[in-house]
C-alpha cells in the first residue's frame, strides 16, 4: 500500500511539472524598432479654444456655469470635518463647519455633487480604518441631509489611512489625518 501511494505521488509529480526543455519562441521582428515609425510621430497641442471639454474645464477652473460659482471656487469653500481617535460621531466644534459646508452645498454647489472622502490615521489595521472612514463620511452625509442637501448629491469614499496629511509620528498630525474632506464632482 504504502509503494502505491509513493508511486502514485512520483507519477502525479511528473505529469504536473511538466517538460522544461522547451524554450519560448520569440518573433524578432517585434523587439526591432522601426526608427522612422518613431520619428514620424509628432506632438499635437491642443488650445483650449479648439476643446470640445473647454466647457467642463472652464467650469471647474474659473467662471460659472449656470449661474452658479465654478467648482473650484466653492470647493475651496469647504471646510474638513474633523474626528477624535477612533470615532466618527461629529464633534461639538465641528457641528457650525458641518452646517455651513451644508449650507454652501444646498446653495452654491447645486448643481455639482458633493464627494465626500473618509480618512483616518494610521493606528489600526486597513479593513478597520477604511470602514472607519466610511462611517465617518457617513455621519457627515447624514448630518448634510437633515441640513437640507438632497442625498442624490452627495457620494461617498473611504481612504482609510491612505491620503494622510502629514507623515510625523505626532498626536498633531495623527489628529490631522482624521477628517472628511469635501471634493466637488460635475
Amino acid at each position: 500500500m504504502k509503494n502505491i501511494i509513493l508511486s502514485s505521488a512520483t507519477v502525479a509529480l511528473l505529469v504536473f511539472s511538466g517538460c522544461a526543455d522547451k524554450k519560448p519562441i520569440v518573433d524578432e521582428k517585434v523587439n526591432q524598432v522601426n526608427v522612422e515609425e518613431v520619428s514620424a510621430i509628432q506632438s499635437e497641442i491642443i488650445s483650449s479654444e479648439n476643446s470640445s471639454i473647454s466647457g467642463y474645464n472652464s467650469g471647474y477652473n474659473s467662471g460659472s456655469v449656470n449661474g452658479s460659482k465654478s467648482m473650484l471656487d466653492v470647493e475651496e469653500e469647504l471646510t474638513s470635518i474633523y474626528f477624535d481617535f477612533d470615532k466618527f460621531l461629529i464633534r461639538s466644534d465641528m457641528q457650525s463647519r458641518v452646517s455651513e459646508d451644508a449650507t454652501i452645498a444646498k446653495n452654491q454647489a447645486s448643481n455639482y455633487t458633493v464627494k465626500l472622502e473618509g480618512n483616518c490615521d494610521e493606528w489600526g489595521s486597513d479593513e478597520y480604518n477604511f470602514a472607519l472612514g466610511l462611517k465617518r463620511a457617513q455621519t457627515v452625509k447624514n448630518a448634510m441631509i437633515a441640513e437640507g442637501v438632497e442625498s442624490k448629491k452627495i457620494t461617498m469614499v473611504s481612504y482609510g489611512e491612505s491620503n494622510p496629511v502629514c507623515t510625523d509620528k505626532t498626536k498633531e498630525c495623527w489628529a490631522k489625518s482624521r477628517r472628511v474632506d469635501f471634493k466637488i464632482l460635475p
